[in-house]
């Protein structure tokens, strides 16, 4: 009931450090929580034209970033089929880290990436 939606604060007081970016801080209190990240989600949701979201894609996130993007989603796949993380490090030049990272994402339960790889596999998008 005392909690905010905001899990660091406990009636309008900070209870937690905040990282940068989180909100805008004055003595102490969180005046105003960031929203990009939820409005970007929201309009990544609502986009349902496939050009309209490369171009928007293409403009939001440098060459760099969106190579990293297809990157973990190649690499999300390649767990799937079964493809060892030796193997896909060594087939796309992908470090063990990232690739530990990506394989316990997939494992959690209500993983995201399962969610969406069964989804990707039974529409083929």
């Amino acid at each position: 009931g005392d909690y905010d939606d905001n899990p660091l604060m406990v009636n309008n007081k900070v209870i937690d450090s905040i990282k940068p970016g989180n909100g805008v801080i004055k003595n102490g209190t969180v005046l105003q929580k960031s929203t990009s990240f939820d409005e970007l989600v929201k309009i990544f949701t609502d986009i349902y034209d496939e050009k309209c979201m490369k171009d928007f894609m293409e403009c939001l996130f440098t060459p760099a970033e969106r190579e990293d993007f297809a990157n973990r989603w190649t690499l999300v796949k390649e767990i799937d089929k079964g493809t060892t993380q030796r193997e896909i490090a060594k087939n796309f030049n992908m470090s063990l880290c990232k690739i530990t990272r990506g394989s316990k994402e997939l494992s959690k339960e209500d993983s995201a990436f399962r969610k969406v790889l069964e989804m990707y596999k039974i529409n083929k998008f």
